[in-house]
């Protein structure tokens, strides 16, 4: 939840001009009440069948409970991907936070 928390209020993140937005396959119920109390104001959405996870691919990196990994995916006005990056994969560290600054430089060649 703080990777959410912090690129929310993350001023250079939101220069960037892309609308952020999370999805969990973990029922809204389990993470509402934490939401609220950090004072989260971006959409925050359950895909609990991982329908949604599956459609971008981001399933190729699925953690043992059979979840989608970390991952963060950039989708264009046409809804194509743009980029996309699972930080908890092996092969990128298994990051389950990835700094802010991180992201605002992979971000920022790919967006305009």
């Amino acid at each position: 939840m703080q990777q959410v928390v912090d690129l929310q209020n993350d001023e250079e993140f939101r220069s960037l001009g892309v609308a952020l937005l999370s999805i969990s396959p973990d029922p809204e119920a389990s993470w509402a009440a934490e939401a609220e109390a950090n004072g989260i104001e971006l959409p925050l959405l359950s895909d609990g069948g991982n329908r949604v996870a599956t459609a971008y691919g981001v399933m190729r990196w699925k953690m043992p409970s059979n979840e989608p990994g970390h991952t963060f995916v950039l989708v264009d006005g046409d809804g194509r991907i743009a980029w996309i990056r699972d930080y908890g994969a092996p092969e990128n560290g298994g990051l389950m936070y990835v700094p802010v600054a991180d992201l605002v430089s992979a971000i920022r060649g790919r967006v305009g």
